[in-house]
């Protein structure tokens, strides 16, 4: 079972930038491939990106793509989400996941807050 815990949001101008963790308890980790997923204030929540257990393989949302960077270190037990030039748009809370696919699996972590003012 993969229980994961997300850090590292808060509020930032856009055009910055913000780097979140997501610590994953569980033996497992190394196995999984992860995800990271938003949801914004009344809206569904989405797929952002995701990484193969190995992280020689990406896979991002068009909105994201060319701004944001998905990457993992097996060793600690952490995937990091790198958001560049950050957009009002990409405000949300951002959470981690296992996932199969771009389906997310199993537990869902408290999620991290992501504000971008104008």
């Amino acid at each position: 079972q993969v229980q994961p815990v997300e850090s590292g949001g808060g509020l930032v101008q856009a055009g910055g930038s913000l780097r979140l963790s997501c610590t994953v308890s569980g033996r497992t980790f190394s196995r999984n491939a992860m995800g990271w997923f938003r949801q914004a204030p009344g809206k569904e929540r989405e797929f952002v990106a995701a990484i193969n257990w190995s992280g020689s393989s990406t896979v991002y949302a068009d909105s994201v793509k060319g701004r944001f960077i998905i990457s993992r270190d097996n060793a600690k037990n952490v995937v990091y989400l790198q958001m560049n030039s950050l957009k009002p748009e990409d405000t949300a809370v951002y959470y981690c996941a296992a996932t199969l696919g771009l389906t997310p699996q199993g537990s869902w972590g408290q999620g991290t807050q992501v504000t971008v003012s104008s």
